[in-house]
């Protein structure tokens, strides 16, 4: 990577140093056939990295424009990890429930079902393009193992996390060093998240992600009214 001191550059170092750190500690604390990290949990760390230095820059800036600009950086990040890999993952859905049913995969009949989906997900406040229903074809996810479902969970789970560090100090700190980022292959990735104190067999962790997405806007929406 390329340094050019810019935002986006600041938010990619910690996002890798999250991976890189998840890598250390989990190959420092367990067995090599161990060591490793299902895709599960694998954006957790690089993503709390990511909430803990927007919560920072926020906090710490005195210029609404660059305010405006962090916000609308978060809220683009949620729409395409969370929002539109949903899509995505439900359109996998679709497609391998199709070929389960013996139902032949044209290429008219994926670009059909991926329009109606964004129409689905973008309703009337967004002009559906007659081109976007061939976007489907240059997502290389879906032709790789179901899998896309996990940054959006792995979003919610890294944003969990970071509201405990947030609000609880070091106890959380450590929990999530020692529970999580130490914890490589030691468990099932859902008893991992489990230990270091997120649940995603609720649906909360979801459901909070999407407040923070409300947060941000409302934020945003009164810096606009503001400015």
């Amino acid at each position: 990577m390329n340094w050019t001191d810019s935002v986006n550059n600041t938010f990619t170092l910690t996002h890798e140093f999250g991976h890189s750190a998840h890598s250390y500690f989990s190959r420092n604390n367990q067995p090599s056939n161990m060591s490793g990290y299902s895709i599960f949990v694998a954006e957790v760390a690089s993503t709390c990295n990511e909430a803990l230095l927007a919560d920072y820059m926020y906090k710490h800036l005195d210029d609404d424009k660059k305010k405006l600009y962090l916000l609308n950086y978060q809220l683009d990040g949620f729409r395409g990890t969370v929002f539109r890999q949903t899509m995505f993952a439900e359109f996998e859905y679709l497609i391998h429930t199709l070929a389960e049913q013996n139902e032949p995969l044209t290429a008219e009949r994926l670009n059909a079902e991926y329009r109606k989906l964004n129409e689905k997900y973008y309703g009337d406040a967004v002009i559906t393009d007659d081109y976007i229903q061939y976007e489907w074809s240059r997502i290389p996810h879906f032709y790789y193992n179901y899998y896309v479902y996990q940054y959006a969970t792995g979003y919610s789970a890294a944003y969990a996390l970071s509201k405990k560090i947030l609000e609880e100090g070091q106890p959380a700190v450590d929990k999530y060093i020692n529970e999580f980022l130490k914890a490589g292959s030691s468990d099932y990735p859902i008893e991992v998240l489990k230990k270091a104190g997120v649940d995603m067999n609720e649906k909360t962790p979801i459901e909070n992600a999407c407040k923070v997405f409300e947060e941000r806007l409302d934020a945003f929406e009164a810096l606009i009214k503001r400015s």
